[in-house]
């Protein structure tokens, strides 16, 4: 009875908490051992020493840990009233000590580099043990043996900051094949502790009692499937955390609910799609439901019952395309809809008052929104699986924009997006999905017809919140082109006139989100045409273009190269109508912002280029001889010609030198007489040679290559600086500093060779003499590049175009050809056959395919 009283007199909070737990270990362990025995026998990896589940067993703790980690029950000892309250404050005072040390290692995780912290992963993360050795001790042990649940929540916050943003280091991590070797590879040493932090996670996750502290180890596990690479190890892994999480969404605490749903989602976009997370999709909706007392499968037993909640059950494209919609939908699609659409069947824990939502009729409020971020990521990894409730899940995305709560209705507007670019990639040309499986084009139809007639417009229009409206724009510009097409006349005005309004919304944020809707807008076939349109479209970017926000800037630049794309494809599908149509004003101040905004800094500077490369192709012969656009053309040309030859970053030298590559191709430019031109090639003769980057030096040879007569190169000189310069590249199209670069060293032969050879066909009789030169110096140098090229059929180049070996024979016949005629002109005056050169090398060839053959 004094030992009673004793322990009514203890204090509340921590150390009641503390204490309780401690008296109950006994029990909780024969009720739990079970179970987590169960687990180590499921184990891939189950080891007959040691490990942390002996917590749960009974067993004594690891002899290296000090007295107070150790979880004691009241029948361990017989203390008297005194001595147990001294007991219980030394334990107390021991449990803050580990937690003030653990609160100091995470300040100390999160102050330093990740390259210095990794270096001590051994140190603090588990590691599988040996045969016959003991288990270490790292951060885990503490989660599963110390006695304090704070301590062990603390512990597994330092394993998450561990944990995050460790992809790189773990991505050496490889198991899949088995290694028989003298020695444990790093990547096989790697993949070890991901699986013993799974193992130890899950026991951990059974084990605990403590809301708070299953909270952590959820968050814990999520961090580690964010970050594990499950394509290099062997399956198993993931299917072993599904089954066991999949209990705690019905949990009576609403945070344990909404980590468990954060779990789930790492699980459907880690490298999604993974074929193990496929199979788990699959599965039947009740399997791993009842594994758990915690559960209330009561959410879960009525399985058309989200279905019949919404209007368009059983419309959707599974019944109408494919028509192979499972029995019942995938269980985690089922769950999120029951979480979103639902009304909540009972009360939950007090927990939920921290909400204020709980007056609702609906879940908790964080709860629902995980559960949305949740179906989101399942439509953008998975999306053919989703595909067959396409209707279903628009309706869920209305009913959401259509609440009062903006994060609900933004989150509503990011599963319409998702929704609206899973059809996008794919009725993509290359998409891999056949016709017949993909989302019909009529329910495409229906679905953004529903969208337009119900809350959409009202979201773009809701002016006080800018990151909703700025994901109804993103959503917006996500519409399949051939569904636009088929929208009724009003429906397509409406969405035009919204996007041009919100281009001048005074919130940067919406103002980029508008003009990048734009862009996308233009290259739809059945808008580009309108040159209505198009001058609106092109003000309105203008417009964006100087704007003080650079992300604008930058959505702008973007745009604006989408709208000259488009001024190109109606040149060469209108023709000469659409180029007097459009306003030679307008054009000149395309022409004038472009060559402003290549000034600007490089995510603005790279699309800018490209767009003055098309307006520059675009423009006509009484533009150039208009004196208003000279000036202009001059400083777009010197702007661009800078660029080519800049410090600027890769993406915008290369963009730099498809648009002089366009400004080649426009024939009513003078350029076999424009100082300009000289400098032009000057500067892709200079970047062919050294530019680090090999993708750059593809395109620059690739404009060398496109003048299409000997005129355009202008005098001898210049045209055999070309090609010196291009024999220099070929020679060393091998050598880098960067291993990286070197995939690119075949395509970027073959974009030489074909340059090469285009400049001997058009070669003249007074430019022999020094590509006679040059041969006699390197010819057989570049022999073997040369048939290589011509060896290597079927290869795409850069631009997208595939070439077989007797188009490349023939290019070189067509070459030996007509340099043959010039030096029968010549009548043996050449002191170079350059003719008997390539018959050679033709001959050597043919010999080569010959044995080859043979």
């Amino acid at each position: 009875s004094r030992r009673k009283k004793c322990k009514g007199k203890q204090k509340k909070g921590e150390f009641g908490e503390e204490g309780r737990e401690a008296s109950g270990d006994a029990g909780k362990e024969s009720v739990l051992g079970a179970e987590m025995l169960k687990l180590q026998l499921e184990d891939v990896q189950s080891s007959p020493c040691r490990g942390p589940g002996d917590v749960c067993a009974g067993k004594e703790p690891l002899p290296s840990l000090p007295a107070g980690c150790r979880r004691i029950s009241s029948s361990e000892s017989e203390y008297s009233d005194a001595e147990g309250g001294i007991q219980s404050k030394v334990r107390s005072y021991q449990a803050n000590v580990r937690q003030g040390a653990l609160a100091c290692f995470l300040s100390t995780i999160k102050s330093i580099e990740k390259r210095v912290l990794y270096g001590y992963w051994s140190a603090f993360v588990p590691d599988a043990p040996g045969i016959g050795s003991p288990q270490s001790v790292s951060l885990m042990t503490i989660a599963l043996k110390d006695p304090s649940p704070k301590t062990r929540a603390c512990a597994l916050q330092v394993l998450s900051a561990f944990l995050e943003g460790s992809k790189q280091f773990l991505s050496v991590a490889e198991d899949a094949n088995d290694h028989k070797r003298a020695f444990t590879p790093f990547s096989v040493t790697i993949a070890s502790s991901i699986r013993e932090l799974h193992r130890c996670l899950l026991l951990a996750l059974v084990a605990e009692s403590s809301s708070q502290t299953l909270t952590q180890i959820v968050k814990c596990l999520a961090n580690l499937v964010s970050n594990a690479p499950y394509s290099r190890l062997k399956p198993g892994l993931l299917t072993r955390v599904w089954n066991q999480i999949k209990p705690y969404i019905s949990h009576k605490d609403v945070n344990v609910r909404v980590s468990s749903l954060t779990l789930l989602g790492a699980i459907v976009s880690v490298q999604a799609p993974l074929p193990e997370v496929q199979l788990l999709l699959q599965q039947p909706s009740s399997s791993g439901l009842n594994s758990s007392g915690s559960a209330t499968p009561g959410r879960f037993s009525c399985c058309e019952q989200w279905r019949k909640a919404l209007p368009w059950a059983g419309e959707g494209p599974g019944d109408t395309a494919a028509g192979c919609a499972p029995a019942e939908p995938c269980w985690l699609l089922r769950l999120c809809v029951s979480i979103i659409v639902l009304p909540r069947e009972d009360s939950c824990s007090d927990s939920d008052a921290n909400f204020p939502s709980l007056a609702s009729v609906y879940e908790p409020c964080p709860l629902r929104l995980e559960a949305l971020q949740v179906l989101a990521l399942l439509v953008k990894g998975y999306f053919p699986m989703a595909q067959n409730y396409f209707l279903e899940l628009g309706e869920v995305a209305c009913r959401c924009m259509e609440e009062m709560d903006p994060s609900i209705q933004l989150h509503g507007a990011k599963l319409l997006e998702e929704l609206g670019t899973g059809v996008l990639q794919q009725h993509k040309p290359d998409s891999p999905t056949a016709p017949e499986q993909r989302v019909p084009v009529s329910v495409v139809v229906t679905f953004w017809t529903m969208m337009l007639n119900g809350p959409l417009p009202g979201t773009l229009q809701s002016s006080p919140h800018a990151t909703l409206q700025t994901s109804a724009c993103d959503a917006l510009s996500s519409i399949l082109p051939e569904a636009f097409s088929l929208l009724q006349g009003d429906q397509q005005i409406l969405c035009v006139t919204l996007l041009l309004g919100l281009n001048h919304s005074e919130n940067p944020l919406v103002k980029a989100a508008a003009a990048r809707a734009l862009g996308v807008y233009i290259l739809f076939p059945c808008l580009r045409q309108d040159v209505m349109f198009v001058a609106d479209t092109a003000n309105a970017i203008l417009n964006s273009l100087h704007d003080k926000s650079p992300n604008v800037r930058a959505k702008a630049a973007w745009s604006l190269g989408n709208l000259t794309d488009t001024l190109i494809i109606n040149m060469e599908t209108m023709g000469q109508s659409f180029q007097e149509e459009l306003s030679d004003l307008l054009l000149l101040k395309l022409l004038r912002s472009a060559t402003e905004a290549s000034k600007d800094r490089d995510k603005v500077k790279s699309n800018a280029v490209r767009a003055l490369g098309n307006v520059l192709h675009f423009l006509q012969p009484c533009h150039v001889g208009n004196p208003r656009f000279r000036e202009a053309m001059e400083e777009s040309l010197q702007a661009l010609i800078a660029t080519v030859g800049s410090e600027a970053t890769m993406k915008v030298r290369w963009n730099a030198c498809y648009a002089l590559g366009n400004v080649f191709k426009n024939p009513a430019l003078p350029l076999g007489e424009a100082p300009w031109a000289t400098q032009a090639f000057s500067a892709l003769s200079s970047v062919v040679k050294s530019c680090k980057n090999f993708k750059v030096r593809i395109k620059s040879a690739m404009a060398l290559s496109i003048p299409s007569t000997r005129e355009c190169y202008g005098s001898t000189e210049q045209f055999c600086q070309i090609w010196s310069a291009l024999v220099v590249a070929l020679q060393r199209s091998e050598d880098t500093e960067d291993f990286l670069e070197f995939k690119y060293s075949s395509s970027l032969r073959t974009q030489i060779c074909r340059a090469l050879l285009h400049l001997l066909q058009l070669a003249r009789s007074t430019d022999l003499p020094l590509i006679g030169g040059t041969l006699r110096e390197h010819g057989e140098a570049i022999k073997p590049y040369v048939l290589q090229y011509l060896r290597s059929s079927g290869e795409e180049s850069e631009a997208g175009m595939h070439t077989d070996c007797g188009e490349r024979e023939r290019g070189l016949q067509g070459a030996i050809d007509h340099l043959s005629g010039i030096e029968r002109e010549l009548q043996g005056k050449a002191r170079v056959r350059v003719s008997l050169y390539l018959e050679d090398v033709l001959t050597n060839h043919a010999s080569a395919t010959e044995l080859t053959e043979a």
